[in-house]
């Protein structure tokens, strides 16, 4: 329908009196980039919780989005890559072989394990089950309902969401506390909450463990949504997934010793992580909501409407990816009869609302990729049938998807 919507009505198109779609590759990253026009909603999923002391300020949760971006950015994921490594390498070592094996909750569970180790170190254990706990939290939260109730009212689901990120902050206080009365702060994300900037000092306790839940969902969930589209193309692709293989030959035999200088070396493994993502974006439709009367393309858009955004077409737009619907890695290497350089990518998203954990989903996924690339050959289970069902609901995913692993000789 998306496609249908972009070819038969433009790049910006109203789908209903007050909602637009923003449908080519130029206006979907101009409305991401105007991030004064067209602000990000706070998500509604971990809302802060409400205490006698009151909430974080605004001004508070943005020095606590700078804090988390400390420990997210790209130099210190790449510092970070041999504690990434050993668990990629567990996931596909642990793969069982010879049989049909529903990959999304194993792919979920190692991800999990490696997100959460990332944010919280030794301190993972404590929390990886409060984790788990979140992400179901989320998923009842976010399916299909009967009734739309008003966000005040408390239903059954959004009783268990408060409930369980109440268990987290529970689990994280006395972790903060510890940390703080130690001097002990840690090297790991929390860790560098925890310590006082030269802008605004010390965060304040409430402002960091409110924060923290949605991230820690994020570092998981919707990478395992873009591993899925990634085994799957291992799975179909076996020219690919043997250049892979070839490739993550070179990877230390322990992966503990894993730097950054191996990660960079992945070069083709990056670029098929990137085209699978430029396929199938986990986030494929992004919604932002206009404070102010302002312009996009050849419509006026009143206050108050709502604008989507969607990479699935963005990244399908010819003029920014020739031969969009193929599947060609190549695209993203610079190498002889690589075709012409790729043009906007907004499965991160892009401008001032970018996903802060990039760099850190991308090491995740690639050393994923070629860990089990080098293991395994993968396939779907025989018959006419697929081995999964397309799912849109909060992102694009393959929901029961069965791939069966044989050892690579």
């Amino acid at each position: 329908m998306a496609r249908r919507g972009a070819e038969e009505c433009g790049d910006v198109w109203q789908l209903e009196p007050g909602v637009y779609v923003a449908a080519a590759a130029g206006p979907c990253e101009a409305v991401l980039r105007r991030a004064q026009d067209f602000p990000k909603a706070p998500s509604p999923l971990f809302p802060p919780l409400k205490r006698s002391g009151g909430t974080p300020t605004p001004e508070e949760r943005a020095h606590a989005h700078a804090a988390r971006m400390r420990g997210l950015r790209a130099q210190a994921v790449a510092a970070r890559i041999g504690e990434i490594a050993p668990r990629t390498a567990r996931f596909a070592d642990q793969w069982p072989t010879g049989q049909d094996v529903e990959i999304l909750p194993r792919v979920r569970h190692a991800l999990a394990e490696i997100g959460v180790s990332y944010l919280f170190s030794e301190d993972a254990p404590t929390l990886l089950p409060h984790a788990a706990q979140l992400f179901l939290a989320r998923e009842v939260l976010v399916r299909p309902a009967r009734w739309v109730w008003p966000r005040w009212i408390p239903t059954p689901a959004r009783r268990f969401r408060t409930r369980q990120q109440v268990a987290f902050t529970d689990a994280l206080r006395p972790i903060v506390r510890r940390r703080r009365s130690s001097g002990r702060l840690g090297d790991d994300m929390l860790g560098q909450m925890l310590r006082p900037s030269p802008h605004y000092g010390l965060l304040p306790e409430e402002a960091v463990l409110d924060t923290l839940p949605g991230i820690t969902v994020a570092t998981f969930e919707t990478p395992s949504r873009a591993a899925g589209w990634i085994l799957l193309h291992l799975a179909r692709h076996p020219e690919a997934a043997g250049r892979v293989a070839a490739e993550a030959a070179v990877l230390p035999a322990d992966p503990a010793a894993t730097t950054s200088t191996h990660l960079g070396s992945l070069q083709y493994t990056q670029a098929l992580v990137s085209e699978v993502l430029r396929l199938y974006p986990p986030s494929w439709l992004l919604t932002r909501r206009a404070p102010r009367q302002t312009q996009l393309g050849d419509y006026t858009i009143d206050a108050g409407s709502t604008v989507l955004v969607c990479p699935y077409t963005a990244h399908r737009d010819a003029r920014e990816y020739p031969e969009p619907d193929r599947f060609q890695p190549e695209r993203w290497l610079d190498e002889p009869g690589s075709p012409a350089k790729p043009g906007v990518f907004l499965s991160f998203g892009t401008g001032p609302h970018g996903c802060e954990g990039a760099a850190l989903a991308m090491a995740m996924l690639t050393l994923l990729t070629a860990q089990t690339a080098r293991c395994h050959h993968l396939s779907e289970p025989p018959g006419p049938e697929p081995s999964y069902q397309v799912t849109t609901l909060e992102g694009l995913a393959t929901v029961g998807l069965r791939l069966r692993a044989t050892p690579r000789g």
